[in-house]
């Protein structure tokens, strides 16, 4: 309890349960739509925005921001063009963000200690700014969900059957994929880039392991992730380890445990 005492301290609890909520929400709607391998590509292209921050001076949060949106929104419109199919639009915006990222992060002046913390994150160095951010987003993702639940659960499990009933699938398709740009910048600071996207997966791979119900899986998805962020994060505390590395490796014991459990249960 003594832990609680130190502002830093209670800074990364409150970023940990607010990153939580907005990953326990998005990640089920990118596990459900199939949509991992776009959420690491839109991840690592974020690389790009980091790299142009520390080369400009601008800081790397804004263009980490920016350049994810604009990669986000880029895979969309090339996934939807005819000529080009979507692994292809995803390889070219994460090829190019990552060589992007990494140029301008040798170019500029001095040493960048920044890069360290958005490539395997510290959830010990959060901010006002980062907990502002984690914040809008979150309350901004939850209003989102609930006055358009009805719309987003038929684009998840069956996009063509909603356009089909007169649904804005594209639209949706194009704010949605905004969110989890930006839900994935807003958990760099806490994990980095090599591991966001374990945020937005695992808590979900552990959730379907209980229910299939879409509604449920958040909510559980939120509950698991915030446990493995606490565990994480106290356990990187004591240990004196990396707290984004802990937190993803403590997420993935609450997996196996839960698999675990779960096959000892059907064969008992």
């Amino acid at each position: 309890m003594e832990l609680l005492q130190y502002t830093f301290f209670q800074n990364a609890l409150l970023g940990s349960l607010l990153a939580s909520i907005a990953c326990g929400i998005m990640g089920t709607y990118i596990v459900t739509r199939r949509l991992v391998f776009i959420s690491g590509g839109i991840t690592h292209a974020s690389l790009g925005g980091v790299g142009i921050g520390l080369l400009t001076g601008i800081s790397p949060l804004l263009t980490t921001l920016l350049f994810s949106l604009a990669s986000a929104l880029g895979i969309q419109w090339l996934s939807e063009r005819n000529d080009m199919r979507e692994d292809s639009a995803i390889a070219v915006f994460w090829t190019f963000g990552m060589a992007l990222g990494i140029l301008c992060a040798f170019l500029a002046p001095g040493f960048s200690p920044d890069l360290s913390t958005y490539l395997f994150g510290n959830i010990l160095t959060i901010v006002h700014e980062d907990l502002a951010l984690l914040a809008g987003l979150t309350i901004a993702l939850v209003a989102f969900f609930v006055f358009y639940y009805e719309v987003i659960l038929s684009i998840a499990f069956d996009a063509e059957f909603a356009r089909s009933q007169g649904l804005p699938v594209r639209l949706f398709e194009y704010l949605l994929m905004a969110f989890i740009a930006l839900t994935i910048v807003a958990t760099l600071r806490l994990v980095g880039i090599v591991l966001a996207i374990s945020m937005l997966t695992l808590p979900q791979m552990t959730a379907l392991l209980f229910t299939s119900n879409f509604r449920h899986t958040i909510f559980l998805s939120i509950a698991i992730g915030a446990l493995g962020c606490f565990g994480g994060l106290i356990a990187s505390f004591y240990l004196n380890v990396p707290s984004g590395a802990t937190i993803i490796f403590f997420s993935i014991i609450i997996y196996a445990v839960c698999k675990v459990l779960q096959n000892f249960t059907l064969t008992k």
